[in-house]
């Protein structure tokens, strides 16, 4: 008994301890404390249609109110009291963290005692006519102070003086026309165009290369006047005295002009300002309607075609020169823009993940304004503001997104996505490898029509998705959702039945993070009637009429649109961060792919010949593009078996979706454009604000008709075809099995 009670003993406690180990651990495995997001796993749906339904028109109605009491142009004292103010007010909203992060750039602005203006000269020098030093300020802001009369940004110092040369809309296409057409050599010449159609930055690179020595822009009533719309305050409409401020740089996607590719830091390398990235070499200034006037109603010279011509009452003929008692004058600029380095501040405020804080969703927008910015961009950051509020609500009541989200507000956007670019820059490595996806926060409103989306095809189904998730904001369509108003005005009728959804381009602060990084990005804001609203953008951009009044008055009195892009907005974020499975598609973008190859092939295809003698097939590419579809299909088929209860399962498909646009990135950039190295999406060579596929195919057939060299040019479309061959062949191959 002695000599078996030891090895009883131990055997009695070795299963009381394994009983209790056992009994503790099946206790600890149902008594475990939730998840901080297990309520929201369980019913996503319900804190999505809370987040929703928490942002309020009201209260966006409040933000634009506050942002919009006085000019905060970038790199003055009260942009950084309003970055400041949004920085508090985050906090108070209940973010984890907001900080104010700073750069130092290349900023531009007019010279406070030297006015920029132009001037019609006689021959013994006098000016005969001077355009106007301001706009007239709008009722109930005389008494505001720091208002920055029109002028061009980056335009470079002087006073050149010549004749007068008419050249539309100063469009390389127009420039074409009017150097082979109409036999007009602009060398020397002062060129004037009216403002629309392209950015204003591509029109100066035109006239430069054309060899103009000075550039005028207008606007022209046929591009920012409305039809039966009286002008501000009255209606919408800009005055003859408004003029459009902007930046003229050709930066394709460099930032800083001072440090391309590199954060604008203290300690950062700066170039010579005679070697900044993008700067204009010649003269550029804005003027308005009733200026232009004085200066097109005595043009001589040709006629022009009828499309040459806007609603002005003028002949607009091209010149060069005047006629009658002003037939030996000509023009000069008076520009005394100055460029200096300036501190900008941009607003970084963060929810941490609660599952996956290293993956990161952005909302992000600009905060400068030309002047009041009423519109651009301060109807966008009102509603970034509100989706911040609501998410700060969320997180009171105990949820938190499965990944981080990350709220930005931007700084000197107006002078070339500065900000954003160089946030970009500085997070570069950090964002290739976490950021699943950017949206876009500027003007939120620009018309009263419908919906307008621009963004990447793997977002389009959630685009749709969200948009059934929230009703129409327009009065006599209660009960329609948002997706029924935008398909109903705005059909995507060319092949498939939704509302249609635009290529991005650039001008805006998604540029750094789509193109350049290769992270996925979308946009959303009301519009106009494309098809029946022929007047550019909107008729008060960019000038001092941009005010709380035009959107209170005539955008948006319920401030229901605005609501409504807030929600859609929001939603993509909301939904981008806290899916088990990322709402990306990788289908949608084979459709896509499809599409656009097609497109680009039958540009080539115009010249059969050519392609005939030189070799060119597109074959490659639309194996490639099949390639693509066939893994695309795969991958979506094996979604439906996956096992979304293991974690690393889930996280090797999310990664897939992930990384997918960060595929379609060539480190080399497109030629010329070493920051622009996305081979299916950029902006247009001709064009900044519109978006091409195929870019480097696209640039490569431009005017190849007229081409100096057929051989070599030929020769680049065939490598230009081999690249993007290449690059669809490596995505599909990151979509097959990991096994």
């Amino acid at each position: 008994m002695g000599t078996k009670s030891p090895l009883l003993r131990w055997m009695f406690w070795t299963m009381v301890t394994l009983g209790v180990f056992f009994l503790g651990y099946i206790i600890g495995w149902f008594a475990k404390p939730a998840h901080p997001n297990t309520e929201n796993q369980k019913d996503s749906s319900k804190f999505l249609k809370d987040f929703l339904e928490e942002m309020k028109a009201e209260n966006i109605r409040k933000h634009l109110r506050s942002f919009t009491q006085l000019p905060h142009l970038a790199g003055t004292e009260q942009n950084l009291k309003y970055a400041e103010q949004i920085q508090k007010e985050w906090q108070d909203f209940g973010l984890d963290s907001v900080e104010l992060v700073h750069y130092d750039v290349l900023l531009s602005y007019p010279n406070k005692t030297q006015p920029n203006y132009i001037s019609i000269v006689d021959s013994l020098g006098n000016e005969i006519v001077n355009t106007s030093l301001a706009e007239p300020v709008p009722e109930g802001y005389e008494n505001i102070s720091n208002i920055v009369p029109p002028y061009s940004a980056f335009s470079a110092k002087g006073k050149p003086e010549g004749e007068l040369v008419y050249v539309n809309y100063g469009r390389t296409e127009d420039f074409f026309q009017l150097e082979r057409q109409m036999g007009i050599n602009v060398t020397g010449k002062i060129v004037i165009v009216r403002y629309g159609k392209i950015f204003r930055g591509n029109k100066v690179k035109n006239a430069m290369l054309s060899g103009a020595k000075g550039l005028i822009m207008f606007s022209d009533p046929a591009d920012y006047c409305a039809d039966g719309v009286q002008a501000y305050p009255e209606g919408w409409n800009l005055p003859g005295g408004g003029a459009q401020r902007g930046n003229v740089l050709n930066l394709n996607g460099a930032g800083d002009p001072l440090t391309p590719g590199y954060p604008a830091k203290e300690y950062t390398y700066r170039s010579k300002l005679e070697e900044g990235v993008g700067l204009s070499k010649i003269p550029v200034h804005p003027i308005g309607y009733h200026d232009a006037i004085h200066l097109l109603k005595n043009m001589g010279g040709q006629i022009p075609p009828n499309n040459w011509k806007g609603a002005l009452n003028v002949s607009y003929r091209i010149g060069p020169g005047f006629i009658n008692e002003y037939k030996n004058f000509t023009v000069r600029l008076n520009i005394h823009t100055n460029s200096q380095v300036m501190r900008i501040y941009n607003v970084i405020g963060k929810i941490r993940g609660s599952l996956e804080p290293d993956r990161y969703v952005i909302l992000g927008g600009h905060r400068d304004a030309w002047v009041f910015g009423a519109i651009d961009p301060m109807s966008g950051a009102a509603v970034v503001h509100e989706a911040v509020r609501s998410a700060g609500c969320l997180l009171s009541r105990g949820w938190r997104p499965r990944r981080t989200i990350i709220f930005a507000s931007w700084d000197a956007e107006e002078f070339g996505l500065q900000g954003s670019t160089e946030w970009a820059e500085d997070n570069a490595k950090l964002l290739q490898e976490r950021a699943v996806a950017y949206i876009n926060a500027d003007s939120a409103i620009e018309g009263m029509y419908t919906l307008r989306v621009d963004c990447t095809p793997s977002l389009y189904t959630l685009v749709y998705d969200i948009t059934k998730q929230i009703g129409s904001p327009e009065e006599g369509e209660e009960g329609m959702s948002l997706y029924e108003s935008w398909h109903k005005k705005d059909n995507w009728t060319s092949y498939r039945d939704a509302p249609r959804i635009s290529k991005l381009g650039s001008g805006s602060d998604f540029e750094a993070y789509f193109i350049r990084l290769g992270i996925a990005a979308g946009r959303a804001r009301y519009t106009k009637n494309q098809k029946t609203e022929r007047y550019s953008s909107y008729p008060v951009y960019h000038s001092v009429y941009e005010t709380f009044e035009i959107v209170e008055r005539f955008y948006d009195p319920s401030f229901r649109r605005l609501e409504a892009v807030a929600r859609v907005r929001g939603g993509l974020v909301f939904l981008l961060a806290d899916s088990v499975l990322l709402p990306l598609s990788a289908k949608e973008y084979a459709d896509s792919l499809n599409t656009y190859a097609l497109i680009i092939s039958q540009i080539a295809e115009k010249h059969p010949e050519q392609m005939q003698k030189y070799e060119v097939s597109f074959d490659s590419l639309f194996s490639a593009v099949g390639n693509f579809t066939a893994a695309a299909n795969d991958f979506h088929e094996r979604l439906q078996s996956l096992n979304t209860a293991d974690p690393l399962q889930v996280r090797i498909v999310n990664d897939q979706l992930m990384y997918l646009e960060r595929a379609f990135i060539d480190p080399l950039g497109l030629p010329g454009r070493p920051f622009h190295r996305h081979v299916i999406f950029a902006p247009s060579s001709h064009n900044k604000y519109a978006g091409e596929s195929f870019p480097g195919i696209y640039d490569a057939l431009f005017d190849i008709e007229n081409a100096a060299d057929p051989d070599k040019s030929w020769d680049e479309v065939k490598r230009q075809i081999s690249i993007a061959s290449f690059t669809v062949h490596a995505a599909a191959m990151t979509l097959t099995s990991p096994a």
